[in-house]
């Protein structure tokens, strides 16, 4: 009588997670093909004019990509823990050094010290959010996220926050835009947005209605055709309703304590599974 022959374990990553990891490395090098665009456009010469715009551009791609890959990652059932690292360090660097070096060479150099200092606190800081976010993911007691919020603003996000000064200098000649004086303190504040415990909306968790599903379709196309015909206009508009969203999403979720009567211990709930923690790469 032959023995049963042993079955052979699978090894190395099964091909269907590549996808949705090759979009997050493509987002990563688009991120530091923005800081490339950044060093050329510093030097001043003729032949880097607009440059600035193109370092500005491929933060919004890597941004792009960012929110692609979970969704690649869901299509093709490619969720594992080997991406959701990936994407981490893919924004700490496309969402956080990126811009730091960004600004500093676009108008924090020019008070070398301090500039420097807000560069390193910014991009510091989005490493700590991260950080922060992947030491909770498998907490329990998480009161923002029971309650469908965010705790500060995600990675993308503050990366976009920050280049609002890039944004209207694009479109507005005013010298002062650019000055260190302005560009250092805002800087500082959209990291300690990201940093902080305010409860921010998650878009993921947004559900629209039956009613208002066409009216959505139709706000997309004109929100899309804008960024077309007028990109840097329209992304500063979207930065200040960002901004404008927060004191809402803050009264939300204190509205929501209240309802549910302010327990010393939020509800426990399951462990998120590893298709769950892939989902959730988007709210870094």
């Amino acid at each position: 009588m032959r023995r049963p022959l042993p079955r052979r374990t699978p090894r190395g990553l099964p091909l269907r997670a590549v996808a949705p990891n090759a979009v997050t490395a493509l987002a990563l090098c688009f991120g530091l093909t923005g800081i490339r665009f950044a060093i050329s456009a510093s030097s001043g010469l003729p032949q880097t004019e607009g440059h600035w715009e193109l370092a500005v551009t491929m933060i919004m791609i890597a941004g792009v990509l960012d929110g692609l890959d979970g969704s690649v990652a869901r299509l093709v059932r490619g969720e594992s823990r080997f991406g959701a690292e990936l994407d981490s360090l893919s924004d700490a660097i496309s969402f956080g050094v990126s811009p730091a070096l960004i600004l500093y060479l676009w108008s924090l150099k020019e008070m070398p010290r301090v500039g420097w200092l807000v560069a390193l606190v910014f991009a510091v800081f989005c490493a700590l959010r991260l950080a922060r976010f992947n030491a909770n993911i498998d907490v329990t007691e998480q009161p923002h996220k029971s309650a469908g919020f965010l705790t500060g603003i995600p990675a993308p996000a503050g990366a976009g926050l920050a280049m609002l000064p890039l944004y209207l200098s694009f479109w507005n000649d005013l010298p002062w835009l650019r000055s260190p004086w302005l560009v250092a303190p805002w800087v500082g504040f959209v990291a300690t947005l990201m940093v902080s415990s305010f409860a921010t909306y998650s878009w993921s968790s947004l559900k629209l209605r039956n009613n208002i599903r066409f009216e959505a379709i139709v706000i997309v196309v004109i929100l899309g055709a804008a960024l077309i015909s007028a990109p840097w206009h329209t992304l500063s508009a979207i930065c200040l309703a960002y901004l404008a969203t927060m004191p809402f999403s803050i009264s939300a979720y204190r509205r929501v304590r209240r309802l549910r009567g302010t327990p010393a211990v939020e509800p426990q709930l399951p462990l998120p599974t590893p298709d769950e923690r892939e989902r959730e790469a988007g709210d870094r």
